[in-house]
Formats: C-alpha cells, structure tokens, sequence
C-alpha cells in the first residue's frame, strides 16, 4: 500500500523564476523560492505583482483555494481537476473527455518531491456569485512536507504561510487522519499564528481534511457526509483523554472557523503503478471520478467560495500581495522561534535540565560559604571554592544521562561554565559587599578629598593663589554635596542610581590617585624604616665594637 500511495502523481515542476512572467499562456508560477543551502525562503515580489495587480482584478476581493500537505500525496494532480473545473465550469462534462491527458500543475509519479515552495496560477479568475458580487480566485499549489531535504521549519513555513493567505486549505492525507497529522498540524498553525499580529477571534478560515485512498466506505461512505461523521469522531475532545490529546484537538478548534473532511477513493492501479500514466479518464476508477465530481463543486463552485478575510476584514488582490510581504519578512527574520522535530525538542528540554541542576548544585553550595547570612570571606579563599563548586556542577551535569550525543551536550555545558561565571561574580559582588572598608571606600575617598582641597585651598590662599583656592573650593563643596547625597541614598533606599553613580567615581578616585599615592608612600615608607632600621643595627654593632676594644 505504500509503494501505491508513493506512486500517486503528485506536484510540479516548476517554470524558471528568473524567466519573465507571461500572463497570455496560463501556467504555474513560482512565488516563494526556496533556497536548499540555507534552507531560506524568498518572495518573487515582481511576479506576484504581475499576476495580482492586473487592472481588472486588483481591486475584486479574492478567495484563495490552497492545497498542502505530505509530498507525492497528489496534490498537484488534484489542483489539475480544479483548473479543468475553473475553465469548463459551465459545462456538466467538465471534468473532461476518458482520453485527454491531465494538464496544468505540472506533476509526476514516482516517489521524489516536484514542487519546491509555492507556485500559484497565472490565471486568476473572476466569478460572479450568486449575490452578483464578483471575485478573484486563485489557486495555490505548495511544496510537499516530510521530504528528505527539508527541515521541520522549511515545513511548517510553507504550511503557515499557505494557511495564512488561503480561504480555504485544503489539507491532503493518505488513508486516514494519524495522530501525528494532527500533531503537525498543530505546529504547523501555531507557527502561522505567532507570525499573525495581535488575533481577537479564530485566525484561519476554512480547512478541509482531505482523506485520499480511503478504504473504509463500510463505516463512512466515501464524500462529505461520511468525512464530516469521521472527522467528529477523530477531534471529539473526551473527558478520559490524555491531556496533550485534548491539547491538540482543542488548539485546532481554536484556529479555525470552519473544519470539513471528504473522503476519497483509491483512483485505480493503474494510477499507483503505471510510470506512464498522463491523468487520462479511462485510466482512473469510476469511484474516483464520481467523487472527484462532487468534491470540485464542493470547494470552486460560485456559491460555495469562501472569500479571503484577515482581522474580519475581507482582502483584495492588491491587499493580498502586501500581506505576502509582511508575513515572508517575518518568516525571514529571527523573531519568531525555530520549530523543532520531537528529538530536538527533547533533547533539548533535557540538557536544560541538567544545566539547570547543576547551577543549582553549585548556588547551594557557594551559599553555604558566602550566603546572606555568612561573614566576609577572603577572595583567595573564595575563588577556591568557586573552582571545587564548578568542577562538582559539571561533574554533575556530565553524570546526568541526556539526549542528543556528545556534540549536542558540549554547547550545553559551555552554556552551563558561561553560567555560572556569571553567579561567581554576583556572589563576589555580594561578599565585597560584607568588607566594612570596601563599604566605607566611598565616604573615605571623599573625605579625603574635602580635606585634601581643604588645605590645599587654605596654603594656595595664604600664598596669594587664589584662582587655585576658589577651584579648590568648588571640588571641596562638590565632594561634600556628593557626601551628603551619598548619605542620604544609603539611608533611604531612594535615588539609587545616583548612589551607584557617586560610588563609581569614587572607587575611580580611589584607584587612580588615592591607591597609587598610598602605596608609593606606604613604599617610601617602608623603605625609610628598612634604611632606619640598618642604620640602628650598624650604629649599635659599631658601638659594641667600640665597647669591647675598650674594654
């Protein structure tokens, strides 16, 4: 069966993007370029424009018929019938003669990827609804998810920005719905939805299941009615369900305002197996082909399209080709956060856990040497038990069985060192903080500036100098304003910032000219005394020699 289900033709090849877009021959354009190197997306800009910005469509509103899903599902091969449906829509036989080969999307069989991105059809076309208003449709084909060359993001991108600017998305499966697609799906919508501004009400519109290869019309018949049975069963939210279950099916409640399924038949052997089978009619089941009839109308026909509308406003072509804009520059940009396969998300969560773990082991600790509540602690001594409190913290953390190899967890525990660095220099901060001299070095270094000023103002103005007086004046007055100021911050909590301020001058002070100017005199000092010392121990030997000749 999956060999058949591999086989089903699916996407497009696409035309050139460079090449010039041609409007007069109707065919596949490429909009959203993907780049498989970097694994980035880009909008072709110029050919939305030209597509979307026709005179006679630019101001109609738009409903936008999208079909996504997992790759070489057929999904191209289902937008070929829409096109067939778009431009014989008047006729009963539009689905066309047994041996007219299927054209359009271009797709293939086998089991590699065609589409790549998004392509949309050249042609927009123009209906008139029932009520007589008229509107631009436009189909929209999209890159298969789940290939091997794409990333969980590269798939969900291409879902959220499809879902975004579609009215109606059409989500095609093979068989039946998995959890799993319902899993994907969740992801994939909410990273649409953090790309949306602020949402008041249900961001997408119409999404419809669609159940490709369907192989039990004995509990639902094959169509709507069968589908929207089954799919009531699939999201009915029970009250013994595990909660990520419910998660799920709530969350996709919550998206959309309205949910439908079809199931459809097999299309025939000769579809899943034959390499040069071209869509003709006499090659495919009648089954297919009968739901295939009622499942087209379903979604293109005039009274049941589904008009484009964002924030409850309904969009325009010209609307549409602005929001494609925004929303690319955002899927381009790093504000919202990467999706994650399940592995990587686990693995993740892991290391963080043991990251977290072992910073805790190494705050306990260093609390129990320099906490609130312990004296001052000599730095040397300090730094040593930080060094024994890391090595037991990453001791720890490489102890802790985790997800993802030894690569994976390197980058987790050079976050875990940069860490705790990090809480060494706040404890180091904290227990600075117990010194009575480290806390007294500010209003220490401006009294000894006042006093410095003090008689230096009081000799320049007994010599007559006073210019350098009146300056030294101002610094005296100045440091004693910022004393006071000083003061009053330390008692009343308030105006901290000017408190840091003064603090921050004032160890500059102290390591620039205070510090300096008492070690050379501490130096002087000590070097005076060891003169001093080794003249007295002379004078007294000479003494004693003196002393004993005599004697």
């Amino acid at each position: 069966e999956e060999e058949e289900d591999d086989a089903l033709p699916d996407s497009d090849a696409l035309p050139d993007s460079d090449d010039e877009v041609e409007l007069d021959k109707p065919r596949p354009i490429q909009i959203v370029l993907a780049h498989e190197d970097d694994h980035n997306f880009e909008l072709d800009e110029s050919a939305l424009e030209k597509i979307l910005l026709q005179e006679h469509i630019k101001d109609l509103n738009i409903v936008v018929v999208s079909v996504a899903g997992a790759f070489r599902k057929g999904k191209s091969f289902l937008l070929d019938f829409m096109l067939r449906y778009m431009y014989n829509r008047t006729s009963p036989c539009w689905i066309g003669g047994n041996t007219e080969p299927l054209t359009g999307f271009t797709w293939r069989g086998g089991c590699e990827r065609e589409t790549t991105g998004i392509q949309i059809w050249s042609e927009v076309f123009v209906i008139e609804k029932p009520n007589g208003t008229k509107v631009a449709v436009l189909l929209m084909d999209t890159q298969g998810a789940f290939d091997s060359q794409s990333t969980i993001k590269d798939c969900a991108t291409v879902f959220a920005l499809s879902t975004m600017t579609s009215s109606v998305q059409v989500y095609n499966l093979s068989q039946n719905i998995q959890e799993d697609d319902l899993q994907h799906l969740q992801l994939f919508t909410e990273y649409g939805r953090l790309a949306m501004e602020e949402i008041y009400q249900k961001p997408f519109q119409t999404l419809m299941f669609l159940i490709r290869d369907w192989s039990y019309p004995y509990e639902h018949a094959y169509g709507l009615e069968g589908g929207k049975k089954f799919l009531e069963k699939r999201l009915q939210v029970k009250q013994n369900q595990h909660e990520e279950l419910q998660n799920v099916r709530k969350h996709i409640h919550s998206c959309f305002s309205n949910l439908g399924c079809f199931l459809l038949p097999h299309p025939g052997l000769k579809v899943a197996t034959n390499p040069n089978f071209d869509g003709r009619l006499n090659d495919i089941d009648e089954d297919f082909k009968n739901e295939l009839r009622n499942l087209i109308p379903l979604l293109l026909a005039p009274e049941n399209l589904v008009e484009k509308e964002i924030s409850g406003s309904k969009v325009t072509c010209r609307d549409l080709v602005e929001y494609f804009k925004a929303y690319i520059k955002i899927y381009q940009g790093e504000e919202l956060p990467h999706p994650k396969s399940m592995l990587q998300a686990t693995a993740e969560a892991n290391n963080l856990a043991a990251v977290a773990g072992a910073k805790d082991l190494y705050s306990k600790g260093m609390e129990q040497v320099c906490g609130g509540d312990k004296p001052y602690i000599a730095p040397s001594d300090l730094e040593q038990k930080h060094q024994d409190f890391r090595e037991s913290a990453i001791r720890q953390f490489r102890s802790v069985k985790k997800m993802g190899g030894e690569e994976f967890c390197r980058r987790y525990q050079e976050q875990l060192e940069v860490e705790i660095e990090e809480i060494y220099a706040n404890f180091v901060k904290h227990n600075d903080g117990k010194n009575i001299f480290y806390a007294a070095r500010t209003p220490a270094t401006l009294f000894a500036v006042m006093f410095a000023m003090y008689i230096i103002s009081g000799l320049t103005g007994f010599l007559g100098m006073n210019s350098i007086a009146a300056l030294c004046n101002l610094v005296l007055g100045m440091a004693l304003i910022s004393f006071c100021t000083w003061a009053y911050v330390k008692y009343s909590g308030e105006f901290r910032e000017v408190g840091t301020a003064i603090d921050q001058i004032a160890e500059a002070i102290w390591e620039q000219v205070l510090k300096p100017m008492s070690d050379n005199l501490m130096e002087d000092h000590m070097r005076q005394s060891v003169k001093n010392s080794i003249k007295a121990g002379l004078t007294e030997q000479v003494a004693h020699h003196a002393r004993l000749k005599t004697d």
